[in-house]
């Protein structure tokens, strides 16, 4: 085997013990050279689902000549690796995406705050690009370039690399999961009851997070990855083990890129615990806690946004509401996010029961229905939720729209059970009622990392 290069960009120390203090290296930021000197791809904890990783055994890939290497990249990697990051700035910085915008791209980003808003159109109208021209378009349109003196080619580059350490073989958490996310937090950053209260600070630490909240996620869950003995599981001893890794490489590809170089070391550490907070709440186990919180904060009107810190308690709960809001989108795009989801869970059940590990619950095709797996997050997760945070806008318009498309997408799922559910569902006793009210596994497996469609 040739020898390797390993590089990597560094470490951080956290002392907040609530963020997992210790100090770890980007495992998302490493990259791997041969005699070539020519950088692999970007090596995450999972380029796929393979069980010798798993079972922490070395994985030593081959890497391959120059020309096998840029095989492996898209037409868009490429064209920006040999375009764009080498310098060619645009005469237009701030329009850098315009002149490949299609019509009906740019004609959908006119309306990016409309609920209805379809990800997956947008998706394909910008070549598998969705989240990075979004967040181009929301940086902008909020002013961020100009605020913080980004460069937008930096920027850009930046963005180019979150969208690209999203795993697109993932059905559910993949780029276009994390633009979704987004559009939905841009939605909710617009809310009147908050709107008026953030700061540009704010708004970046919202986008960023939504955008990066599940990045290199691997397409099975912590209580796989805890049962595999996986690196991930052991680093962060077994507490928010995801929500951590996408933290941590959130981190480490700022640092690469040097988006934020250029602001003060102070304002630059904040930015990052201040991320690390967001992206951690939305670890499934921590529902209770949040809810809650807010709960008391609303019935004894104590929320003052005012403050940094009300503040950015607001936002953690905006994050998590984006993260599942799935279930509160029109029906069409509702669906198509719940096959996806339960794809993925099924692909982990097909894993376990290959390599003779207890089925996950929620992860069995035979016995775990799509409706009965919907109906159960809806009730359990998803509206106790959306109905704080419809309290707390003062039931809005979109909070409205929000709950009336829950209601109507769970009475869908209801006449789309297998009749023997159908009675015990009208009861009040549906599918997931023994997992109701506690924070399982099977919640995890629903939701654990914004899982629900």
């Amino acid at each position: 085997m040739s020898c390797l290069m390993v590089e990597r960009c560094g470490e951080i120390l956290f002392e907040n013990p609530d963020q997992n203090a210790k100090c770890v290296c980007m495992l998302g930021d490493v990259r791997l050279r041969g005699q070539s000197g020519f950088p692999a791809e970007r090596r995450g904890s999972y380029p796929f689902i393979d069980f010798r990783l798993l079972n922490n055994t070395t994985y030593s890939g081959e890497i391959g000549t120059k020309k096998k290497v840029k095989r492996l990249l898209s037409f868009q990697r490429y064209f920006h690796a040999s375009r764009l990051l080498r310098g060619i700035i645009p005469q237009a910085p701030l329009h850098l995406l315009d002149e490949d915008y299609l019509g009906q791209a740019r004609h959908m980003l006119s309306k990016v705050g409309m609920w209805d808003f379809d990800i997956f159109l947008f998706d394909r109208l910008t070549n598998g690009n969705s989240l990075v021209t979004l967040l181009c378009h929301l940086f902008n349109t909020h002013g961020l370039i100009h605020h913080f003196k980004l460069d937008m080619v930096t920027l850009h580059r930046f963005l180019v690399m979150v969208q690209e350490d999203y795993h697109s073989q993932n059905p559910y958490h993949n780029a276009v999961h994390a633009a979704d996310v987004t559009q939905a937090m841009h939605c909710y950053l617009k809310e009147p009851k908050l709107a008026s209260f953030l700061t540009p600070l704010d708004i970046m630490l919202g986008l960023l997070a939504a955008a990066a909240h599940d990045v290199d996620h691997p397409g099975v869950n912590q209580p796989f990855l805890i049962k595999t003995n996986h690196h991930l599981a052991n680093l962060y001893q077994n507490m928010s083990v995801l929500e951590n890794h996408h933290w941590r490489s959130t981190i480490g590809m700022l640092r690469e890129s040097r988006l934020l170089a250029h602001l003060p070391k102070e304002m630059t550490q904040d930015i990052e615990q201040q991320l690390g907070s967001l992206i951690l709440a939305t670890d499934i186990n921590r529902q209770n806690e949040f809810l809650t919180r807010l709960k008391a904060h609303l019935h004894n009107k104590d929320l003052r946004l005012e403050d940094a810190q009300d503040r950015h308690f607001m936002l953690q709960i905006a994050l998590k509401c984006a993260d599942i809001c799935n279930p509160c989108r029109i029906w069409e795009m509702s669906k198509q996010w719940s096959e996806r989801v339960c794809e993925e869970f099924y692909r982990q059940g097909e894993l376990e029961q290959k390599f003779e590990l207890e089925i996950s619950p929620l992860c069995n095709q035979q016995k775990d229905s799509i409706p009965s797996i919907q109906i159960g997050f809806m009730s359990y997760i998803v509206e106790p939720l959306f109905r704080e945070w419809a309290h707390f806008t003062g039931n809005s318009a979109l909070s409205e729209n929000m709950l009336s498309h829950l209601a109507h997408n769970k009475d869908q799922w209801k006449s789309l059970l297998p009749r023997q559910h159908r009675s015990r569902d009208s009861s009040g006793s549906g599918p997931d009622h023994d997992h109701a009210g506690q924070e399982t596994e099977s919640e995890e497996g629903t939701a654990r990392e914004g899982d629900s469609p």
